[in-house]
């Protein structure tokens, strides 16, 4: 059990350099198309690592939060795709 847990805490943790990777390219994105697909990638990081923490920490809270947070982050790229289409 004890290889399994670091397994899953050094997988949640891995995910921050691709996460700080995201986060630099939406604040130097040239474009708004660069900065929304990698807002988009940033989410989709983030829900990984919640799914990871739902299974370390054995709540499942964490799953929730990261549906709802998936959600949130397909509505808000619909709307930026809607506003580009308008542009």
């Amino acid at each position: 059990m004890i290889a399994l847990e670091l397994i899953l805490l050094s997988a949640a943790i891995s995910l921050m350099l691709p996460l700080a990777i995201a986060i630099l390219r939406i604040a130097l994105g040239p474009t708004i198309a660069d900065r929304v697909i990698s807002l988009d990638v940033a989410t989709t990081i983030v829900v990984c690592a919640l799914i990871l923490l739902a299974a370390y920490y054995r709540h499942s809270i964490f799953v929730d939060v990261a549906i709802v947070y998936s959600i949130f982050s397909f509505g808000s790229t619909l709307y930026f795709a809607n506003y580009m289409v308008k542009k």
